[in-house]
């Protein structure tokens, strides 16, 4: 159980890939903070670890609310006694439909779940783990994070910047020990592609492709749980600034691995007209 003794905070996870992950990380041995803001869905998160014998505290926490982070980690402090691991994985989604039309107010909410509730619960739990020299950072990242994303700007955006921010974070703490990584979990079918669906001609092109992920089934979020957890354990050691594709990225590889620990470039936003692009060329 490569988790066993450790702590692992997961945010968003009262469903869907929180979920999943949560319960992957329970069953390699972790205790689990379990935070959302449906107390409902987090209570079943909690059951279902505890019917896989592992041990999880709920509770409700919106993270775009400093002081409901701040409480929260009090909390997983005092059941724990640290954290080892930090999975930022709650977000959300709207609006969705052409900039010009969507609400600025709506745009704005975005920004503050995806990127400063990130932030929020990064800021509280870092302090400890620079004082152990020790820890594990995983944030989520998601579709237009790579690519332009037309008709999902906010959601885009926010996502662009988490992957900014890991990098520049992963910079900053290698002197700590801190590892902090990205994941892309693939086209999983949750909430999100509900609002898609629901959004209709809004979400141009992929109201078509949501349709048929609704009725072939999208990505196994198992995938980004088995991923999660081996970036949460000692066996990524080294692997840091990184995002990694769940599905499509042989990340189980050992020479995968090792390409990531020692290639700079690899696995990051970078462009790619010209090598040294963001480097001093050598002569």
């Amino acid at each position: 159980m490569i988790l066993a003794g450790k702590t692992v905070l997961v945010t968003g996870g009262g469903r869907g890939i929180g979920r999943a992950i949560a319960l992957k990380c329970a069953s390699e041995g972790a205790n689990v903070a379990l935070l959302a803001r449906t107390a409902t869905e987090l209570n079943e998160t909690s059951d279902r670890i505890s019917n896989l014998g592992g041990q999880s505290s709920p509770v409700v926490c919106d993270i775009s609310s400093m002081e409901d982070v701040g409480r929260a980690i009090l909390n997983a402090r005092e059941t724990y006694g640290h954290i080892d691991v930090l999975v930022n994985n709650a977000g959300i989604q709207p609006p969705i439909g052409p900039f010009e039309s969507i609400s600025i107010d709506e745009w704005e909410k975005n920004v503050r779940v995806n990127i400063f509730g990130t932030i929020h619960v990064t800021k509280s739990v870092l302090p400890e783990m620079i004082v152990r020299r020790r820890g594990k950072i995983i944030n989520l990242s998601g579709g237009g994070s790579t690519s332009p994303r037309a008709n999902f700007s906010a959601y885009a955006v926010s996502k662009t910047a988490i992957v900014r921010f890991t990098e520049i974070l992963a910079i900053e703490l290698t002197q700590y020990n801190i590892d902090v990584n990205a994941i892309s979990p693939g086209a999983v079918n949750t909430k999100m592609l509900e609002e898609v669906l629901n959004a209709g001609p809004l979400a141009g092109t992929e109201a078509f492709d949501a349709e048929k992920r609704r009725d072939t089934g999208g990505d196994d979020p198992e995938i980004a749980g088995e991923l999660a957890c081996f970036l949460a354990s000692d066996d990524s050691d080294g692997i840091t600034g990184k995002l990694i594709n769940a599905k499509w990225d042989p990340w189980r590889e050992k020479v995968f691995q090792e390409n990531l620990r020692q290639d700079r470039d690899i696995a990051t936003l970078r462009r790619i007209d010209e090598k040294q692009y963001g480097r001093k060329a050598t002569t």
